[in-house]
């Protein structure tokens, strides 16, 4: 495994209209996903460990949780780490000016970093909500604006009426359906990219493969993890296993490694539960791969051969059963 002693986590520009932050951040959703004693205590900590070692840039939003709980945790870490060093996302559904005020109250700040319209509501024009960011900016209650699962059409309109920092989408060794139009239109116009599950849903971890999937964590329900497409895909985690033996690390950090490589705007944000799992995972900012390896990597998961959609859809639901909530109920 590669050793994560001392690594330094450089700090990079995320987008172009200023934010900076860690080269690898953390996605907080996991810490409230499943309910089990000490939980709270245990994401406190973790945070607190990711920052001891360098990671500044750490995501929330609203609706991870029950009752808001992943904000709230999140809140009750920064009371306890420095805030001005800290580069704070989070995201909403709709309504962003009641869902920006009840997750600054929620977190115990004075403004988000980076402020994320989580799923976009077809019902509503991007423009409308975008003045309504604008605004916010304005005033000082978020400095940056992102979007989520955004078109490359909604995001040519939004970035007309405001600039946007980043974008957040899913990328991973397995899911590259961003790279053919989504990342040159980010980088032509400047906004930085953020892949959730940079891991494949743990899955390039030995997750499902050489692990028993805990049924509580959302993974364990994903279409590619599961049943005959679990089998299928077994043949690509082995091929990433043995280019990690190459390598002298492990199957994830080799897959993070990979994502990290994709350039200096890219900043993924994996998540885990363990402390362990954290570790390795800012081991994978050691490894130095050159073009040839990285397309060595690449080829070892041919997209055409990886079995089971990308998404399944009680996540959608969820999520768009939360963005479409009046604001009395997100508040």
């Amino acid at each position: 495994m590669a050793e994560q002693k001392e690594i330094q986590i450089p700090k990079v520009k995320l987008g172009t209209q200023g934010l900076e932050v860690s080269k690898l951040g953390f996605g907080c959703m996991g810490l409230t996903f499943a309910k089990y004693p000490g939980v709270e205590e245990d994401g406190i900590s973790i945070i607190k460990h990711a920052f001891s070692k360098g990671i500044t840039f750490f995501d929330t939003s609203d609706i991870y949780g029950t009752d808001h709980a992943n904000e709230i945790l999140v809140g009750k870490a920064l009371k306890q780490l420095p805030r001005e060093k800290v580069q704070l996302a989070s995201k909403f559904g709709v309504y962003a000016r009641s869902c920006c005020e009840a997750s600054l109250k929620r977190l115990g700040v004075d403004y988000i970093d980076l402020y994320y319209y989580h799923r976009i509501d077809q019902t509503v024009p991007i423009e409308e909500t975008m003045a309504e960011l604008k605004k916010l900016v304005e005033e000082g209650k978020i400095k940056y604006i992102g979007l989520s699962e955004a078109s490359p059409d909604t995001i040519r309109r939004a970035h007309a009426v405001h600039p946007i920092t980043a974008i957040q989408m899913e990328w991973s060794l397995w899911t590259r359906d961003i790279e053919e139009e989504i990342i040159p239109l980010c980088r032509k116009r400047g906004i930085g990219i953020v892949p959730y599950s940079p891991l494949g849903r743990g899955f390039f971890a030995g997750k499902a493969v050489v692990e028993s999937l805990d049924p509580n964590v959302l993974a364990a329900t994903h279409p590619r993890l599961t049943g005959e497409n679990l089998e299928k895909n077994r043949n690509i985690y082995h091929a990433i296993e043995r280019l990690a033996t190459k390598h002298y690390c492990s199957p994830a950090q080799l897959a993070l490694s990979w994502v990290l490589h994709q350039g200096d705007d890219v900043v993924p944000i994996p998540g885990t539960t363990k402390i362990k799992n954290l570790d390795t995972n800012i081991g994978s900012l050691s490894l130095n791969l050159n073009e040839d390896d990285l397309k060595e990597i690449s080829d070892a998961v041919p997209l055409d051969q990886v079995a089971g959609d990308k998404s399944f859809e009680s996540t959608s639901h969820v999520q768009w059963k939360f963005a479409n909530t009046p604001p009395k109920t997100l508040n």
